[in-house]
């Protein structure tokens, strides 16, 4: 029996709507096939007022213990480092965030804004928000560069906005069973198993992205969404197009441009009007190229694939 507390930060509930739909295994596999005691979850918990600071505090104490520590939105810190703004239990959040983490064997960062900080830390960051252990990109963020949990490992990301339910599920087990030995960490301490390759690996574009074939508007079937619509695919860690949301689709499928949250550096442009779903360019060329791929290659690339791309690559070929 692993005991199991999911608190939330700034966010908007999106990782837990997420995880409530999880099939393989579903929330309720946890705890009936896998032995996960969900002690509290915001939408599931039943304890209110002084029963759930109680639990809080024999969680911080050790009379309860705590073997999983899940944290969905960000640690807001406003106003004036005091975390006011974000009130929880009696208590600024952030005092229960530190203290349980220091507690539990495990920590796991779901979704974007627990894990850099995501839209609510996009600039000018009025709450002061910050993930778990990074702001964007930069190691630090509210716990620090030094903190380990008590089994020795670092917080345990998982973003995406929201993340995939079977990600989070998949990695819940994995700690909860004791096989978390088995799953390395990247330099963003995300699991690798889910986040080694790119959006791109498995997208059923990737033709027409070879043959420089693009689509010029939301929901068409045809075309690569890279060149003119933005996709960050090429760019971004995710098994979006391999594990796929409801088991039938991703966002390139449906023939939307892969928005890159799986990144820290995401949202992208600061959510500027009219910079997100459209590919920057000079003279033509993307300011950003595929990993390995540099401007003098792209552009031999594309004069030898445009003027060999099938007559195919320009008809309705999706059954998805």
């Amino acid at each position: 029996m692993a005991n199991l507390l999911w608190l939330q930060g700034g966010a908007c509930s999106g990782n837990t709507m997420s995880f409530l739909n999880a099939e393989e295994p579903s929330a309720c596999d946890l705890v009936t096939d896998f032995g996960i005691n969900i002690l509290w979850h915001p939408s599931l918990g039943m304890e209110l007022g002084d029963n759930l600071q109680k639990l809080l505090r024999d969680c911080i104490s050790g009379a309860t213990p705590l073997d999983i520590f899940v944290f969905e939105g960000t640690v807001v810190n406003a106003p004036n480092g005091t975390g006011q703004w974000n009130r929880f239990a009696g208590r600024p959040m952030k005092d229960w965030v530190r203290e349980l983490c220091d507690a539990a064997q495990f920590v796991v960062a779901i979704g974007d804004c627990a894990t850099w900080g995501g839209i609510p830390a996009a600039a000018p960051n009025p709450s002061d928000s910050e993930g778990l252990q990074f702001l964007k990109r930069t190691h630090g963020g509210f716990l620090g560069t030094e903190f380990i949990s008590k089994a020795g490992l670092p917080v345990i990301n998982i973003p995406g906005c929201p993340a995939h339910p079977d990600w989070i599920t998949q990695i819940v087990i994995a700690v909860a069973t004791g096989r978390m030995a088995d799953i390395d960490l990247d330099d963003l301490q995300r699991p690798k198993t889910f986040f080694s390759s790119f959006t791109q690996t498995g997208c059923t574009r990737n033709m027409h992205f070879a043959y420089k074939v693009s689509a010029t508007k939301f929901g068409q079937r045809k075309g690569c969404l890279f060149y003119d619509l933005g996709c960050r695919g090429a760019f971004t860690h995710s098994p979006c197009n391999r594990i796929l949301w409801n088991r039938q689709s991703s966002k390139t499928r449906a023939g939307m441009p892969c928005i890159g949250c799986t990144e820290p550096e995401f949202p992208f442009f600061d959510l500027a009007p009219g910079t997100v779903f459209k590919t920057h360019t000079v003279m033509g060329i993307p300011n950003e190229l595929p990993e390995g791929l540099n401007r003098k290659g792209y552009i031999d690339l594309t004069m030898a694939t445009k003027s060999a791309a099938p007559t195919w690559t320009e008809e309705d070929i999706f059954v998805v």
